[in-house]
């Protein structure tokens, strides 16, 4: 029978591991999540019919390995990455509540203000920044988790199944048998006469123009047509398993489900790589037959294959951060990982560095393809893994999340490692 929520520290017979310990594995998940997520966005933004055309990429001597290279990319982590990355908000959400309520803190005006908060950010990033910000659907999201944070275990996880899959799924199944989505005129923003225009206005310098062709494009693609909807159900069930997870320790108390983290690994892993290279081969494979809604098929396949692949990736981590070196091994992530808001907005200025032409912008777009993007990203995150480090050497917090945390409780933190107490 389902008893409602399970609360950590009520688990009889093992006692919870040392705060340091649980929050270096879970920044480790979100170190190891941003990389996926900062080269996904930068190859996909740079790629065909939003800032290149397929003439371009084409012309391209590195064309033949950068097509190659991005379908292994897309079958390894397109939506993995920000599948895990959602994940761990959900999972930072219960534990926090945990803490602040242990504390007697009034947790919901705490979130509340620590939600309004994030959306400002977002909505000045996805306006003024980067145009597939995350931070204002996390915001938005949130509001629902913090709604839903009683419910019973079983329709917590229902919920978070339900949403998880069925979200960005229905809105394509709605958008390709109804109609839906094209009634704005929407598809003439990814033709090759709207990338050429993005270009120009790139290679002059025009910033307001960017930003209002992008603005533009958010208001019919994603607002308009309903995109905003997929994408927040996407989300919300992603954030609803994180709380779920910690509502049962299986991430704070890892070492205790090792055998079990095993065996998820073992299954996940394999079927997830397969059903994902069955939704690229229908989407991509000339040697299929043509066939009516033959992409949209894939693309279902995909959406079902998510989140199988990146329980298998979590599953792995988690198994690996238990062994011998495996903690040592990713500690590098985990430095990222404690600035995660900071770096994925510092991502988002070095993707505008290199495709656009304001200021010192290299204005790369059509001009580069997935190779060297991937050169480009593994180079930068190295960096900030770097930076990241000597930063939390000195400061108890990365800069955003230090402004972030100041707006919440409206007063600022202590900044340096040794004058500050709880960062949690």
């Amino acid at each position: 029978m389902d008893r409602g929520p399970v609360r950590i520290l009520g688990h009889e017979g093992a006692a919870p591991v040392a705060g340091g310990e649980r929050l270096a594995l879970m920044d480790v998940l979100r170190g190891v999540a941003l990389f996926g997520v900062f080269l996904v966005n930068f190859i996909q933004f740079a790629a065909v019919n939003v800032m290149s055309t397929e003439l371009q990429l084409l012309s391209l001597p590195s064309a033949p390995v950068d097509l190659a290279l991005y379908d292994v990319l897309g079958w390894l982590f397109f939506d993995k990455a920000n599948s895990i990355f959602a994940f761990m908000f959900g999972l930072g959400f219960y534990l926090q509540m945990q803490r602040l309520e242990a504390r007697g803190a009034d947790f919901e005006l705490v979130y509340l203000r620590r939600l309004c908060v994030l959306l400002v950010i977002g909505t000045i990033h996805v306006v003024f920044i980067w145009a597939w910000d995350i931070l204002h659907l996390y915001a938005l999201a949130g509001f629902a988790l913090l709604a839903l944070r009683n419910v019973s275990n079983r329709d917590l996880l229902a919920y978070g199944v339900i949403c998880g899959l069925l979200g960005r799924a229905m809105q394509k199944t709605l958008t390709e048998f109804t109609g839906l989505g094209t009634w704005t005129g929407e598809t003439g923003n990814y033709a090759e006469a709207a990338v050429l225009v993005r270009q120009q206005l790139s290679e002059s310098g025009d910033y307001f123009g960017i930003v209002r062709n992008f603005l533009d494009w958010s208001v019919i693609d994603y607002l308009a047509n309903g995109l905003i909807v997929g994408w927040f159900f996407y989300a919300l069930g992603r954030f609803l398993i994180g709380a779920w997870v910690g509502r049962h320790g299986w991430i704070t108390r890892a070492h205790d489900f090792l055998p079990q983290w095993r065996r998820v690994a073992q299954w996940t892993l394999p079927l997830g790589l397969v059903l994902e290279a069955a939704a690229t081969m229908l989407r991509e494979s000339p040697l299929l037959p043509e066939m009516e809604h033959k992409y949209f098929f894939g693309d279902l396949i995909h959406l079902f294959a998510v989140p199988v692949l990146a329980t298998g990736y979590v599953a792995a981590l988690i198994t690996l951060y238990h062994g011998r070196r495996g903690a040592r091994l990713l500690a590098p992530f985990a430095w990222l990982g404690r600035m995660a808001l900071t770096n994925y907005l510092t991502q988002s200025l070095v993707i505008a560095f290199v495709l656009f032409g304001i200021g010192p912008g290299l204005a790369l777009a059509g001009k580069i393809g997935t190779t060297a993007l991937l050169g480009i990203v593994i180079a930068v995150y190295a960096a900030q893994v770097l930076v990241s480090r000597w930063w939390l050497q000195r400061f108890a917090y990365g800069p955003v999340e230090w402004l972030w945390r100041a707006l919440t409780y409206g007063k600022a933190p202590a900044m340096r490692v040794r004058a500050a107490g709880d960062a949690g």
